[in-house]
């Protein structure tokens, strides 16, 4: 009886999550593969150190989860990303950078990048962050978005632009909530709406600005917003 439900641990048990780690350190990769190893639920089955090198080995080995430098030495991350996603998109990418750089992060989200974290994130966070994404979640560091929240609860302006344009006030409005990180529920309640009516809303919104993800539309507003009496 032992041996069967050893057998059924087993086979139930999933697969390790295999990533690609892309830095033009090696020393950085190194550490990250060090960190990856002391765990039994991820392993390391490819490395890059630039642009082309990331997208070779991803065709190579389709990794679950790659792990992205957002500066590379023959370019950029967000580059390799773009490309990477449209290849494969069943891989996901988590964007890691030293710096809080609110364009990155609109530039990253809009590639298909699923999180963006910080250098300095302790080692703990940084593989829950890769399990998280793995599991097909989207995962942004609040250090880096901070901002963009803050812009968007100031008081918005929006820059003149095609697409925003064709939302209705109503979408408008959803727009802001999703930016915020409402839910659906959650927006129904502050505006009054049946859930399902919000679901339709966000999938008029996501139509309209021609992009897949509310995390892209939310970072799409951002993008195309300034805080009054700055040219920010």
């Amino acid at each position: 009886m032992k041996e069967k439900a050893e057998k059924a641990e087993t086979a139930e048990k999933e697969p390790p999550l295999r990533v690609m780690l892309v830095d033009d350190h090696e020393v950085v990769r190194g550490g990250i593969k060090a960190l990856i190893q002391s765990t039994d639920d991820i392993i390391v089955t490819a490395e890059a150190g630039s642009v082309r090198e990331a997208i070779d080995e991803a065709d190579r080995t389709r990794p679950d989860v790659v792990v992205m430098d957002v500066r590379l030495i023959d370019g950029s991350g967000i580059e390799a990303t773009r490309e990477i996603r449209t290849r494969h998109p069943k891989t996901r990418v988590i964007m890691l950078t030293s710096f809080a750089d609110d364009e990155a992060l609109f530039s990253s989200i809009m590639a298909g990048a699923s999180g963006y974290v910080l250098k300095q994130v302790k080692s703990g966070e940084l593989i829950r962050a890769i399990r998280s994404v793995g599991r097909g979640e989207s995962l942004l560091d609040p250090a880096v978005t901070n901002s963009v929240l803050e812009r968007l609860r100031k008081g918005k302006h929006l820059l003149r632009d095609e697409k925003l344009a064709r939302l209705s006030p109503q979408e408008e409005r959803i727009l802001t909530l999703v930016a915020d990180g409402r839910t659906n529920r959650e927006i129904g309640e502050e505006l009054n709406l049946a859930e399902k009516t919000v679901k339709n809303y966000v999938s008029s919104i996501l139509s309209k600005l021609e992009v897949a993800r509310r995390a892209e539309a939310a970072a799409y507003l951002a993008r195309h917003t300034t805080t009054p009496g700055t040219n920010e």
